[in-house]
């Protein structure tokens, strides 16, 4: 049985469609570091064991950054004194105690599902629930116990 007293955090990580993004958008960096590194090595005449070692520098960066999008990258955290925003862009406001949180409400600027923390000196967080690797529902719900429970 969990202790209601004990600390409650809610780590959300990055939802894996946004994870294959950035994996592609490294892939297509690699790509293009591996095409200067064949003109550079053709044009120098240089040993071809160059392009090894850049494809495996490459592969060992991919690993790597698989693992920290998958493993390490949080992009909200919910603690029971405040929130934390990472990596979302146009968010507002990142980080703020629950005390300064008026209420959370579903928005959709521009077509595009989001939970939003109104603040009480008027200032927001916008979080499209698309980034967050959670079921939306379950994700707003998160966010308003944790709201409910700074509240009482």
């Amino acid at each position: 049985m969990s202790n209601p007293l004990a600390p409650s955090v809610s780590d959300y990580r990055l939802a894996p469609p946004v994870m294959a993004r950035f994996v592609g958008a490294y892939l297509v960096l690699l790509a293009v570091v591996l095409l200067g590194t064949t003109a550079a090595a053709v044009a120098l005449d240089l040993n071809a064991d160059l392009l090894v070692a850049v494809l495996a520098l490459g592969v060992l960066g991919l690993i790597a950054l698989a693992w920290w999008l998958r493993s390490k990258l949080v992009v909200v955290r919910l603690t029971d004194t405040g929130y934390q925003v990472r990596l979302v862009r146009a968010a507002g406001v990142t980080e703020a105690r629950w005390t300064e949180v008026e209420d959370a409400v579903a928005a959709a600027p521009s077509d595009i599902e989001c939970l939003v923390l109104r603040l009480k000196d008027g200032r927001s967080t916008t979080i499209p629930v698309q980034l967050v690797a959670s079921d939306k529902d379950d994700f707003a719900r998160d966010v308003r116990d944790h709201l409910k429970r700074a509240h009482r």
